[in-house]
């Protein structure tokens, strides 16, 4: 019996639908990652026509601050401009104020970066007078209320013999600040006491110090060891050396700081 076969039924019907041009495409794809991976990888995927590469920058990260640095330039000029109006004009707290309000009379905010460096200076040249009028001036703006502020305005005292201000601020700020008060507060306020031959303060703010755990640095325990020696307290002077100095000094041996034993 005869096998009868249709003409139109394709010999090899799974490669009817075989496409030359994409197996084409499919090597030259294979023949360029070869390419690649033999050490090719540094040539450009993409040449433009003008044979030119593209050279593509990324562009830098911002930063956002939550908070907004003061602009301080120019606060050095600003300062000295202050120093030299005001030690110009007459010791009268009428015409300094009056001087210090026409200088922030055109300012959006307060200056205060430049006022503290007029205070470091006035600080330098030994205007004691000057300290305390722009210290005063500001605190009454509500402006410059800092330990560096009260450290100007209690030496400043100390060198203006003015014992009953300094007496009034260091117990408005020891009230205030209580146990955030640092060492410097109380080394100041010692000293203070200490240049005016007044030992029994001088014990009372080293009781202070003792009572908020505020250790003293060497300076102040010899000024304390002092008051102690000035009472007649010789037993109180052993203890508080023995406390509170350190077992260790510095000297100066051929040309070299060296740390000694005591």
């Amino acid at each position: 019996m005869a096998l009868c076969v249709k003409s139109d039924l394709p010999l090899w019907p799974s490669f009817q639908k075989f496409n030359v041009s994409s197996f084409l495409n499919a090597s030259k794809l294979r023949a360029i990652s070869l390419k690649l991976n033999h050490g090719q990888s540094d040539q450009p995927l993409i040449i433009s026509n003008t044979g030119e590469k593209k050279v593509i920058r990324k562009s830098g990260k911002k930063e956002h601050h939550l908070w907004q640095k003061r602009d301080s330039a120019g606060s050095g000029h600003k300062a000295l401009n202050l120093v030299r109006t005001i030690c110009r004009l007459p010791n009268e707290k009428e015409a300094v104020y009056g001087a210090l309000d026409e200088w922030i009379a055109w300012e959006t905010e307060f200056p205060l970066i430049a006022a503290a460096k007029a205070l470091r200076i006035l600080r330098k040249r030994n205007h004691w007078k000057r300290i305390i009028q722009v210290g005063k001036w500001m605190l009454s703006k509500g402006q410059g209320a800092t330990m560096s502020t009260y450290d100007s305005l209690l030496l400043a005292f100390d060198m203006d013999g003015r014992l009953d201000d300094a007496e009034i601020l260091w117990n408005m700020v020891l009230q205030t600040y209580n146990r955030s008060l640092p060492k410097m507060i109380f080394s100041r306020m010692i000293s203070l006491y200490d240049h005016h031959n007044l030992p029994d303060k001088v014990i009372e703010v080293f009781a202070d110090m003792e009572e908020l755990e505020v250790k003293p640095d060497e300076d102040t325990v010899r000024r304390v060891a002092r008051a102690f020696e000035a009472l007649g307290q010789k037993e109180k002077e052993r203890l508080v050396m023995k406390k509170y100095q350190s077992k260790w000094k510095y000297i100066h041996f051929k040309g070299e700081r060296v740390r000694v034993k005591r």
